[in-house]
């Protein structure tokens, strides 16, 4: 199924695909996503393979505003993309992020 693409923004998911405190992963193209509900309900996209080894962080655990790689347990704070520490020093890219009609959508670019 083709995503929708409007003025950069694709549509990439329902609000309801992801639970607060959780990821989700979205491929678009070439490129994978990571999509992240906080516990505000607030959403938040990153680049979705680990900057150490290329894991895809959707098989990671969230915990606030945490996502910690399921390889080596590497954290990146995902409203930010910021590295947290050893073994991940490289930050994650962000997206921009907006609901409409209850879809999220991410703008890259």
């Amino acid at each position: 199924m083709q995503n929708e693409i409007k003025d950069g923004w694709i549509d990439a998911c329902g609000v309801g695909d992801i639970e607060p405190e959780d990821v989700f992963r979205f491929d678009h193209g070439e490129q994978t996503f990571a999509l992240y509900r906080s516990t505000d309900n607030k959403y938040y996209a990153t680049d979705g393979l680990c900057t150490h080894e290329q894991v895809h962080l959707a098989d990671g655990f969230v915990m606030d505003h945490i996502i910690e790689c399921p390889k080596h347990n590497g954290r990146f704070d995902f409203t930010t993309g910021e590295a947290q520490g050893a073994p991940v020093c490289v930050n994650l890219k962000t997206y921009p992020v907006k609901i409409v009609n209850g879809r999220v959508f991410i703008k890259l670019g």
